[in-house]
């Protein structure tokens, strides 16, 4: 699929399949709402989409936002009603069936939005960022039904998406995007197990490196330092990963069976959920998961000298 906008060039050898949901990531500008246009431009049938801020009729009912969409197709104003509540009843809002826009939550909007994009029966379904104006709460449950809706789709659905937790929770396949390119593919688990680019790497928050393995199973990095591996017969430029939870911190030089260890001093500590995410200045940088007991028990602050360790185990090493 080749997409010309002025002087930007979207270039995607891309086929989604109907019944299985493919996840469109990338940085800004990288040409995922392009690539979601083209495929609207070139679907054959009725194609149902649904934004992030919903987009829903300001002056009409949740009822008649999701009739809307019906009647635009001819179908009686009677029975499109009838089978705008029919929807709205799958979603969950039957009683919020007259309600005007401003008097829904986000989470209901949104949800009035899917309704009306799955009531014209697609075979094409768009999902451009939908859960991204919501909070954290609403954004989990809205997720689960929304999920819960794909699961009997059988048109092609194609999700647009910054968040790994989406890509996690709906997604089949996923394409990452960069300046109108398809940079890698693959399954959400081949993703996580194996990034091919930093972006990658940061969206499934896993440390990765570039260097050159040798007959001895060392990695020598390109952005300096090295690493020892194990269980590996590559040879030459290689890309490794080092989970987050698999780097442990100390106050000082490491004593056990960790083949690599470096020293570093912590540019920032970030809580996650329930682990503390510490940013570590050294050869290599690399990004470490611990748990609130731990940068307590060894009074990490930011600034502090400390020394990473990682067991030649946990590197995991694949051709570049």
């Amino acid at each position: 699929m080749r997409v010309e906008r002025g002087s930007f060039v979207l270039d995607v050898d891309v086929a989604p399949e109907p019944g299985r949901t493919l996840a469109v990531v990338g940085p800004n500008g990288a040409g995922k709402t392009t690539l979601l246009r083209a495929i609207a431009e070139r679907a054959d049938g009725a194609v149902g989409m649904v934004f992030q801020d919903h987009l829903l009729f300001p002056h009409l009912t949740a009822v008649e936002n999701v009739a809307f969409g019906l009647r635009a197709a001819g179908v009686r104003r009677a029975d499109a009603r009838e089978r705008a509540r029919a929807w709205l009843g799958r979603v969950g809002l039957d009683e919020r069936a007259e309600a005007m826009p401003h008097e829904l939550s986000g989470g209901q909007a949104q949800r009035v939005a899917l309704a009306r994009a799955l009531a014209i029966e697609p075979s094409v379904l768009l999902l451009d960022e939908p859960l991204a104006a919501l909070d954290a709460t609403t954004r989990n449950e809205v997720r689960r039904d929304l999920r819960r809706h794909l699961a009997p789709f059988a048109g092609v659905r194609v999700l647009v998406t910054h968040d790994p937790v989406d890509v996690a929770a709906l997604a089949d396949e996923v394409v990452v995007l960069d300046h109108g390119r398809a940079v890698q593919t693959g399954s959400p688990a081949e993703l996580t197990r194996r990034p091919r680019t930093p972006w990658v790497a940061d969206l499934v928050g896993t440390n990765l490196f570039a260097g050159e393995a040798d007959a001895a199973g060392t990695v020598t990095l390109s952005g300096g330092g090295a690493v020892v591996t194990a269980d590996h017969d590559h040879r030459g430029p290689v890309l490794v990963t080092v989970h987050p939870r698999a780097v442990a911190i100390h106050r000082s030089r490491p004593e056990g069976s960790a083949r690599n260890a470096w020293p570093g001093r912590i540019r920032s500590l970030e809580p996650v959920g329930d682990r503390v995410r510490a940013q570590i200045e050294g050869a290599p940088w690399v990004v470490a998961e611990v748990t609130p007991g731990a940068v307590a028990d060894i009074e990490l602050v930011e600034g502090a000298e400390v020394w990473v360790a990682v067991k030649a185990t946990e590197v995991d090493v694949y051709p570049a």
